[in-house]
This record gives structure tokens, C-alpha cells and sequence, in this order.
């Protein structure tokens, strides 16, 4: 499946990572986690990132190469032969890759080094802007979404199976704010891609979404008999 890019994309809280991995371990893909690539240049620029000039950071961006080794689970993104863990998941990256994600330079570097990625073999990939920017092209575009009050539910659940605080409250807040700031952004906002397929995952499990994806990417994939003259 030379140049065979599947992309998930939508909003936080619909489970796009969960349901991306298990689609590349069905598919035998590797996986590309698109956020890893902001976190890991977050990582290693430091805060000192925010007050660099564009030419500057233009620059200094210049010096990271990334690519994905393995396949499913066994997925891992590198950055100039490099596996990044649990170093690039803390909330401290995390904020500061939010920041630097809205600055256009490195949007627009990024965008360049996920479609080398998907130059070197083929994909699963999900994010923001998977299937309507970076890769438009895709042969099986999805976009996911769920209302706010199920996702601030799963990301509850998720917190407190992790010994984690969670307010309910608080988490539907951030997750109706960074809907509005996503959504209303300049620089490629979240939005379907006109050929994408439309998941509402609020009503349905993981495994279920997960059997709904692989049912539309097999049919995609399915031969087409020769049309008659």
C-alpha cells in the first residue's frame, strides 16, 4: 500500500489517537502522531522559542529532521534519529507546543515535515488539519466529533483512572475554549475536509467507531470491476 494515507481528524476528546493507533495495527501502517511533533520542537527549543524573530526560528528549524519507525503500536516518532517518551508529556510542553503552534512559521514547517513522513511510506495519521491541509490527497479522510459535555466526560474518566483530579466543570471550560480557539483560528482551522466522512462518536464505544472506520477504509480499498463499454 505504497503512498496510503488515512488521516483522522477533529476535535480533543473524541479519542483520534486511541482509534488512529488501532487502525494502524489493523492496517499494519505506522502511525504519525502529528501532536508529538509540536511537543518534541517545544521540547527542544525551550521557551525562549516565543521571543525569537521569525528568521530566527525559521532558522533554528531548519536543523530537525523527523520520521516514524515501525508499524501499529510498535509506532515511534523520531526527530534526527531520535525517540522522544514521557520527556515531551508533560503540561509544561504542552502549553508551551499550544504556543508555538499558533505561530505560522511553525505551522508552516511542520506541515512540510509531516508530508516528507508521509513521503517515506505509508500512513495513519490524526490531528487538526490531517485530511484538509497537509494531506489533501488522502484516499480515506475521517473527521470525528462528539459534544463537548461527552468528551470533558471521557477526559474525567480518563484523569481519575490515572489517581488524577477531575473537575467536571473545569474540563467542559477548557474544552469549550479550545473548540472556539480552534475552530475561529486563522491558520488552518479545525474544520472536516469537503470529502471527509462525518463520525459522531458520542453515542458510540471506541470499538464500535473503530469497526465503523475499518468498514469504510476496506470498502475504499475494494476493487472496482472494469466498467463495460
Amino acid at each position: 500500500m505504497k503512498d496510503f494515507i488515512i488521516t483522522l481528524d477533529g476535535p480533543a476528546g473524541v479519542g483520534k489517537s486511541s482509534l488512529a493507533q488501532a487502525v494502524a495495527e489493523e492496517m499494519n501502517l505506522s502511525y504519525m502522531d502529528s501532536g508529538a511533533m509540536f511537543r518534541i520542537l517545544a521540547f527542544e527549543l525551550g521557551p525562549e522559542a516565543l521571543d525569537m524573530s521569525d528568521s530566527e526560528l525559521e532558522s533554528r528549524l531548519q536543523a530537525f529532521r523527523f520520521s516514524v519507525q515501525g508499524a501499529g503500536k510498535n509506532s515511534v516518532m523520531c526527530c534526527n534519529g531520535r525517540y522522544f517518551g514521557d520527556e515531551i508529556r508533560s503540561e509544561e510542553v504542552a502549553a508551551l507546543a499550544s504556543r508555538l503552534g499558533a505561530n505560522a512559521v511553525v505551522r508552516a514547517f511542520l506541515c512540510g515535515a509531516q508530508r516528507d513522513v508521509g513521503m517515506q511510506s505509508s500512513l495513519v495519521c490524526e490531528g487538526r488539519d490531517m485530511g484538509s491541509v497537509i494531506f489533501p490527497h488522502a484516499l480515506c479522510k475521517f473527521f470525528l466529533d462528539a459534544t463537548p459535555e461527552e468528551r470533558a466526560r471521557r477526559r474525567s474518566r480518563q484523569l481519575e483512572s490515572q489517581g488524577k483530579i477531575a473537575d467536571y466543570s473545569t474540563i467542559l471550560d477548557q474544552i469549550l475554549t479550545r473548540d472556539a480557539k480552534d475552530r475561529n483560528r486563522k491558520e488552518s482551522p479545525l474544520r472536516p475536509a469537503r470529502d471527509a466522512i462525518l463520525i459522531d462518536t458520542t453515542e458510540r464505544t471506541l470499538d464500535e467507531v473503530l469497526e465503523l472506520l475499518l468498514a469504510h477504509i476496506n470498502h475504499m480499498l475494494k476493487p472496482r470491476a472494469p466498467e463495460h463499454e
